[in-house]
This record gives structure tokens, C-alpha cells and sequence, in this order.
């Protein structure tokens, strides 16, 4: 059995909508409304017979008029999409190239400048540190004595 349909009206103060569903949730939805309009008194059902026969005779269209008239029902438009994005500019397209442009020379520059590190660490026989070495430590791993004083 299908359910009842129910009339519901809502006003922004310069058009009244009017839509005809089974329930609030699906009027708000209609109306594409996040906000409870219920709750805060600005949505109602509403039992007016040319409002009723207009509604139901599209179930599920919002139907508009200007507020407090009694001027015919027109169907509402649907909102427009909102525009495309298209991308990224040109300029920030070069921006873009630019930076990595930047980017790409500074590690090739760093990449020259560490290869020379090297080489004079090669000449000098020190081995090259990495990020696991022991960094100056004395073998075994010992970080240091703690010396104690009994009194």
C-alpha cells in the first residue's frame, strides 16, 4: 500500500514552496534544505485544498508562488549546476615548472657538493659517516662512564 501523501509548505519571505511527500525528511529534501525548517517554525504541513490539489497532482516537485498570495502554482526550476573548474592557470602551470626547475638544480647541487665532500675525505683516508655510524663514539656502543661517590 502506498503511503499518504502529505502537503508541506515553506516560506523565505518573498516565495512560498509547496511540496506534497510522504514525510518532513523528504520535503527538506525537496527543498534541498540541511536545517530542520520544522523545528524552527518556518515549514509546515498544511491542509489548504488548492494547495493539497496542485501539490499531489505532482508529488515530489517543489512547487513555488510569491509569499502570502494566492496566485497560482508554478513548478520550480531546477538550480543551476554550478560552473566546471577548468584546471590550473597557465601562470600557475609555469609556476609550478619553475619551482621544480628550482628544485631539480638545487639537488643537483647538493648532490656536487656532497661528491666533493667525499673526495676530500678520500684523500684525508677517513671513512664517510652515515647516519648509522657511531659518530665519534669509543667502540662497543659505551655512551659514557657514570661515576658514582659513596660518602
Amino acid at each position: 500500500m502506498a503511503a499518504r501523501l502529505k502537503v508541506f509548505i515553506s516560506s523565505d519571505g518573498m516565495t512560498d514552496y509547496v511540496v506534497a511527500t510522504t514525510s518532513k525528511t523528504k520535503a527538506l529534501a525537496a527543498w534541498g534544505s540541511s536545517q530542520d525548517l520544522f523545528k524552527g517554525g518556518l515549514a509546515r504541513e498544511t491542509d489548504d485544498p488548492a494547495l493539497v490539489k496542485a501539490a499531489t497532482a505532482q508529488p515530489g516537485e517543489v512547487l513555488r508562488r510569491p509569499a502570502g498570495s494566492r496566485a497560482a502554482l508554478a513548478k520550480l526550476k531546477p538550480p543551476k549546476a554550478p560552473p566546471e573548474r577548468k584546471g590550473p592557470s597557465r601562470s600557475a602551470l609555469k609556476k609550478v615548472a619553475d619551482l621544480e626547475a628550482r628544485i631539480a638544480a638545487a639537488a643537483s647541487a647538493a648532490a656536487g657538493e656532497l661528491a666533493a665532500l667525499d673526495s676530500q675525505r678520500a684523500k684525508r683516508g677517513a671513512p664517510r659517516q652515515g647516519p648509522h655510524a657511531a659518530r665519534g663514539r669509543p667502540h662497543g656502543g659505551a655512551t659514557g662512564a657514570r661515576v658514582t661517590i659513596n660518602g
